[in-house]
């Protein structure tokens, strides 16, 4: 642990940034190999005007945290994963790709260096964001020469304001997030900023996030903007099946896992309608940051239907166990944690 205090109130975490000791950088070339990188002081970064990430979008992130255990240990979360899927995103995206080991180490030395502002046990996470980006700069459509590979972290509270407190949502007819054999299957940062301007009406009308239908049809559920989602009906759990715009999201996975293996309870990935979803039992949404949230309202053309104003057994079980397992209070039998010394 540091010797320089930090001021932190950990009973008032938000999601928003909040500055931390330092950050990983590592630099590569387009047909080069990553070089070996390290922590520089956490501040502002420098970039061409002409950058690629800035003129044409050519970047990647992702999203997921450490957390205080309550035997005292720092873990880490399917951190694997995290390193496989920015390898596929990076691929898609003309960036040269990085091998878990070096992706891994990134984040672990990060985390070490700022372990202190890791909230304690039960007051929240340290969330990590390591985000790779074209850093030459370029005039003409091209994958540049030259990339940058940054790992930061901030401690985090609940995603959503409300906390704990069940989502109102609205179903977007008029936009879409992304479409088949594009790249809604990818961590690119282009698919967070086609989501902002339903997202930003969505709140000024009361609602806490929207549910994109498929790009074809418009009859299919695919995700929120910021999480998967999932239903329930009759104690079979369903979530969309990943087309090829559907992001394979860590925590989507980890409750697909849960469910059928510990609560035996079948889990179908499947095309879902958006009428099916109307008719469910209970709805939930998951993701690194959302983790496990209810839904309580969903609104289709001015038409409400509702879903309770707590969360649903099926979705309080299947949080119970994920969070047990992120924090050590359980057993952890898919040897989903790392821990950092």
């Amino acid at each position: 642990m540091r010797s320089d205090k930090i001021n932190i109130d950990w009973d008032k975490l938000g999601f928003d940034p909040i500055k931390t000791r330092s950050m990983y950088f590592a630099n590569c070339s387009l047909n080069g190999r990553w070089n070996k990188g390290g922590l520089v002081p956490y501040g502002n970064i420098e970039l061409s005007p002409a950058a690629g990430v800035l003129n044409y979008g050519q970047g990647v992130f992702e999203g997921t945290k450490a957390f205080n255990t309550c035997n005292n240990n720092i873990a880490l979360f399917r951190i694997n994963k995290n390193a496989k899927r920015m390898a596929w995103s990076t691929k898609r995206l003309c960036i040269p790709q990085m091998d878990i080991d070096f992706f891994v180490n990134a984040v672990r030395v990060t985390v070490q260096d700022n372990s202190d502002y890791i909230p304690p046990y039960g007051k929240g996470s340290l969330y990590i964001r390591p985000i790779v980006w074209g850093t030459a700069p370029a005039l003409g459509v091209k994958a540049v020469s030259e990339y940058t590979f940054l790992v930061f972290v901030s401690p985090v509270g609940p995603y959503f304001k409300s906390g704990i407190k069940p989502l109102n949502l609205k179903i977007e007819t008029n936009y879409h997030r992304a479409a088949p054999r594009g790249i809604g299957n990818a961590k690119a940062i282009g698919n967070y900023s086609a989501s902002l301007y339903p997202l930003v009406m969505a709140k000024k009308e009361g609602y806490d996030e929207v549910i994109y239908l498929d790009s074809i049809k418009g009859e299919m559920i695919e995700e929120l903007g910021s999480a998967n989602i999932f239903i329930c009906k009759d104690g079979i759990i369903k979530t969309p099946k990943l087309s090829g715009s559907i992001l394979d999201g860590v925590t989507r996975d980890s409750v697909i896992k849960i469910a059928s293996d510990l609560l035996d309870i079948r889990v179908e990935q499947t095309d879902i309608h958006v009428q099916e979803m109307l008719e469910a039992d209970e709805v939930f949404c998951t993701g690194t940051a959302v983790t496990i949230t209810p839904v309580g309202k969903i609104t289709l053309n001015n038409q409400v239907f509702e879903f309770g104003n707590c969360i649903g057994p099926i979705a309080k079980k299947c949080k119970k166990l994920l969070t047990g397992i992120q924090r050590q209070e359980l057993d952890d039998p898919f040897g989903w944690l790392d821990f950092v010394d």
